[in-house]
């Protein structure tokens, strides 16, 4: 049962990623496959790249988002609720029954991610699709490190991470 918590949870939040993804490349390829970027693009772009890897990708991924969203999906394989497991993608995502600090993160992200993408939409090519470039890059390697912590957890090694968990919203030992 916790494995299939584990798989719902997760699951969800690699179907809302793998969505973003499957939207944006097409987007991003735009002005790579028609040939009309110049050297200064593609100087952009790189640099652009580089930048999302490291903070998105690596620092927003890698070292916060997808430990803590394992170790939620592991928290809730113990500690269900109906609640819980109805909405367990976005309580993995740490939307509810979550400290105060990771609560003001994933809103605020859910904000920030709201907002950028209603600015970004306004952009014209070359420039949108060197923005989503840099953005595929830094989901891509989101998703791989939150596919690398599941798979970890699957066969027994969770990350030794905290899950974030309200006090209120944990059930007494």
């Amino acid at each position: 049962m916790r494995k299939l918590l584990l798989l719902w949870g997760i699951g969800g939040v690699l179907v809302i990623l793998g969505a973003a993804l499957y939207r944006l490349t097409p987007i991003a390829l735009v002005p790579i496959n028609d040939g009309s970027l110049t050297t200064f693009h593609w100087v952009i772009i790189v640099l652009w790249s580089l930048f999302n890897a490291h903070a998105e990708g690596y620092k927003g991924f890698q070292q916060r988002f997808s430990p803590r969203t394992v170790a939620r999906a592991v928290y809730l394989g113990q500690h269900p609720t109906p609640l819980r497991v109805a909405f367990a993608p976005l309580f993995c995502m740490g939307f509810f029954h979550a400290t105060k600090r990771v609560l003001i993160a994933a809103w605020g992200v859910l904000i920030a991610v709201l907002v950028l993408v209603a600015i970004i939409r306004s952009l014209d090519q070359p420039w949108r699709g060197i923005v989503d470039v840099g953005v595929v890059i830094g989901l891509g390697w989101g998703t791989i490190s939150l596919l690398v912590f599941f798979v970890a957890a699957l066969f027994g090694r969770p990350p030794d991470f905290d899950p974030g968990v309200s006090a209120r919203a944990t059930p007494p030992a």
